[in-house]
């Protein structure tokens, strides 16, 4: 199974730079979507209705922000929007699709850098989706967990550490979050495969940072570790288009 992630800034935005082509080029069994920015009735027909897939989707309650979505060539036993807390729910940052042998979560976590209230509102976020996580690991369940985590994990997770590292998106209390995650049994499946530093999911616009690979990594597939000997690769995908983002995939046997 091929599942892959992007942060499309913009569902609308980026329907106009090619996004169905290189959809059906790509064929992936699932792609899930994060910052989608639109409700449900604005998403493009050819990606709402994209034949041969089940599609869905978690708006945000404010108009143009936010959200995340799944097409899946797979019908899932149960979709649900959010994890059960409304103050966290209405940004539309949480799908969670039931295939029964595993859950998959699309995720769009909360950018801290706005203000000291947005870095509170990412903490106690965070806070709140790893006991959601852990009850779910405690009943034995299998999980995988892709999106924009909005965090750097570690220096070789971002070209230039020492400049930000008093930045929103690698403070320490954000980073440690991620080990926290990961002492809760998750694998960063990146890192199984690739060791290096340079490796990026995110660039500036601004700065033109793309051009010269000065970005950070944001975007993760964490998978519990019983997935693990069924993971097969993990990779980035660097040289698409579209976005500030690029998509990130997994190839696991289920």
């Amino acid at each position: 199974m091929r599942i892959l992630s992007w942060n499309v800034n913009g569902i609308r935005a980026i329907h106009k730079k090619g996004f169905v082509d290189w959809f059906l080029s790509e064929k992936p069994d699932v792609l899930c979507l994060q910052e989608i920015k639109a409700y449900s009735e604005q998403i493009p027909e050819d990606i709402s209705k994209m034949p041969g897939y089940y599609t869905f989707f978690a708006p945000a309650a404010r108009k143009g922000y936010s959200g995340v979505g799944l097409l899946t060539r797979y019908k899932p036993l149960e979709i649900k929007k959010g994890f059960g807390r409304a103050e966290f729910d209405n940004e539309g940052r949480t799908l969670i699709i039931d295939y029964g042998k595993f859950i998959l979560f699309s995720m769009y976590f909360p950018n801290g850098g706005m203000s000291e209230a947005r870095l509170q509102y990412k903490m106690d976020f965070y806070d709140a989706f790893l006991e959601f996580i852990r009850d779910l690991k405690e009943q034995g369940k299998k999980l995988i967990i892709c999106g924009d985590v909005n965090t750097a994990h570690t220096e070789i997770d971002i070209a230039r550490p020492k400049e930000n590292k008093d930045v929103s998106g690698f403070l320490p209390e954000e980073r440690a979050w991620i080990d926290r995650v990961i002492a809760l049994g998750f694998i960063d499946s990146y890192r199984v495969f690739h060791h290096g530093a340079g490796n990026y999911t995110w660039w500036d616009y601004k700065s033109r940072a793309r051009q010269r690979n000065i970005g950070w990594r944001l975007d993760y597939f964490f998978i519990t570790s019983e997935l693990r000997k069924a993971l097969t690769s993990a990779f980035i995908m660097p040289d698409v288009q579209g976005s500030d983002h690029c998509p990130i995939g997994i190839e696991i046997k289920i």
